[in-house]
Protein backbone atom coordinates (compact mmCIF):
# COMPACT_ATOMS: atom_id res chain seq x y z
CA UNK A 1 0.00 0.00 0.00
CA UNK A 2 0.91 3.67 -0.60
CA UNK A 3 0.98 6.03 2.77
CA UNK A 4 1.35 9.34 2.36
CA UNK A 5 3.76 11.26 4.78
CA UNK A 6 2.35 14.81 4.75
CA UNK A 7 5.56 16.34 6.38
CA UNK A 8 7.89 15.37 3.66
CA UNK A 9 4.88 15.77 0.93
CA UNK A 10 5.67 12.31 -0.33
CA UNK A 11 4.22 8.67 -0.80
CA UNK A 12 5.87 5.84 0.37
CA UNK A 13 5.12 1.61 -0.34
CA UNK A 14 4.86 -0.25 2.98
CA UNK A 15 3.78 -3.46 3.21
CA UNK A 16 -0.12 -4.15 4.43
CA UNK A 17 -0.05 -6.95 6.80
CA UNK A 18 -2.76 -9.56 6.54
CA UNK A 19 -5.32 -7.72 9.29
CA UNK A 20 -5.26 -4.48 8.15
CA UNK A 21 -6.02 -5.66 4.79
CA UNK A 22 -8.83 -7.68 6.02
CA UNK A 23 -9.95 -4.29 7.57
CA UNK A 24 -9.33 -2.29 4.52
CA UNK A 25 -11.34 -4.57 2.36
CA UNK A 26 -14.32 -4.02 4.33
CA UNK A 27 -14.48 -0.39 3.77
CA UNK A 28 -16.11 1.12 0.96
CA UNK A 29 -13.94 2.96 -0.97
CA UNK A 30 -14.74 6.35 -2.69
CA UNK A 31 -11.77 7.76 -4.39
CA UNK A 32 -8.51 7.41 -4.47
CA UNK A 33 -7.35 7.07 -0.57
CA UNK A 34 -9.06 4.69 1.75
CA UNK A 35 -10.18 8.40 4.13
CA UNK A 36 -10.57 10.26 1.07
CA UNK A 37 -11.60 14.38 1.25
CA UNK A 38 -13.25 13.85 -2.44
CA UNK A 39 -12.12 11.59 -4.95
CA UNK A 40 -8.53 12.50 -5.64
CA UNK A 41 -7.60 13.83 -2.32
CA UNK A 42 -7.02 12.05 0.53
CA UNK A 43 -8.20 13.46 4.10
CA UNK A 44 -4.90 15.42 6.09
CA UNK A 45 -4.20 14.91 9.61
CA UNK A 46 -5.90 17.89 10.91
CA UNK A 47 -9.06 16.62 9.72
CA UNK A 48 -8.86 13.06 11.52
CA UNK A 49 -7.02 14.50 14.49
CA UNK A 50 -10.05 16.68 14.75
CA UNK A 51 -12.39 13.67 14.58
CA UNK A 52 -9.97 11.31 16.54
CA UNK A 53 -10.36 13.80 19.28
CA UNK A 54 -13.88 13.77 18.92
CA UNK A 55 -14.33 10.70 19.31
CA UNK A 56 -12.03 10.22 22.49
CA UNK A 57 -14.32 13.29 24.43
CA UNK A 58 -17.12 10.82 24.15
CA UNK A 59 -15.03 7.85 26.13
CA UNK A 60 -14.74 10.32 28.98
CA UNK A 61 -11.80 11.76 31.02
CA UNK A 62 -9.46 8.63 31.42
CA UNK A 63 -9.27 8.78 27.73
CA UNK A 64 -8.29 11.92 27.56
CA UNK A 65 -4.14 11.01 27.80
CA UNK A 66 -4.70 9.25 24.43
CA UNK A 67 -3.79 11.32 21.45
CA UNK A 68 -3.67 10.15 17.47
CA UNK A 69 0.13 10.69 17.83
CA UNK A 70 0.37 8.78 20.05
CA UNK A 71 -0.26 5.86 18.38
CA UNK A 72 2.77 6.27 15.91
CA UNK A 73 4.46 6.08 19.25
CA UNK A 74 3.19 2.95 20.19
CA UNK A 75 3.26 1.41 16.98
CA UNK A 76 7.17 2.28 17.07
CA UNK A 77 8.03 0.97 20.76
CA UNK A 78 5.44 -2.14 19.81
CA UNK A 79 7.91 -3.04 17.05
CA UNK A 80 10.83 -2.57 19.12
CA UNK A 81 9.42 -5.19 21.20
CA UNK A 82 8.73 -7.29 18.76
CA UNK A 83 12.63 -7.40 17.72
CA UNK A 84 12.36 -5.07 14.67
CA UNK A 85 15.24 -3.20 13.47
CA UNK A 86 15.74 0.49 13.39
CA UNK A 87 15.50 0.22 9.46
CA UNK A 88 12.60 -1.67 9.59
CA UNK A 89 10.68 0.58 11.82
CA UNK A 90 11.83 3.68 9.79
CA UNK A 91 10.75 1.77 6.40
CA UNK A 92 7.08 1.51 8.31
CA UNK A 93 6.81 5.01 10.22
CA UNK A 94 8.67 7.06 7.96
CA UNK A 95 10.59 8.49 11.41
CA UNK A 96 14.14 9.45 11.48
CA UNK A 97 16.42 7.34 12.81
CA UNK A 98 16.67 9.90 16.17
CA UNK A 99 13.04 9.48 16.67
CA UNK A 100 13.13 5.64 16.09
CA UNK A 101 16.00 5.71 18.92
CA UNK A 102 13.76 7.55 21.33
CA UNK A 103 11.08 5.71 21.19
CA UNK A 104 12.63 2.31 21.06
CA UNK A 105 14.49 3.57 24.48
CA UNK A 106 10.84 3.28 25.81
CA UNK A 107 10.61 -0.24 24.99
CA UNK A 108 9.95 -2.96 27.70
CA UNK A 109 13.26 -4.01 28.29
CA UNK A 110 11.72 -7.19 29.92
CA UNK A 111 9.55 -7.94 26.25
CA UNK A 112 12.86 -7.19 24.78
CA UNK A 113 15.45 -9.12 26.50
CA UNK A 114 12.76 -12.16 25.78
CA UNK A 115 12.95 -11.79 22.11
CA UNK A 116 16.39 -11.76 22.37
CA UNK A 117 17.45 -14.89 24.37
CA UNK A 118 14.82 -16.39 21.98
CA UNK A 119 17.02 -15.92 19.10
CA UNK A 120 19.55 -17.86 20.93
CA UNK A 121 17.37 -21.02 20.36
Amino acid sequence: MEVLDEKADEMFPVFCPPRLRSFVGGIRKRGAHILAKNIREPVGYDAVEKSFRTWRNGLGEQAQKYTLHGLRKLAIVEFAEAGASDAEIQAVTGQSAQMVAYYRARANRKKLSRTAQERRE
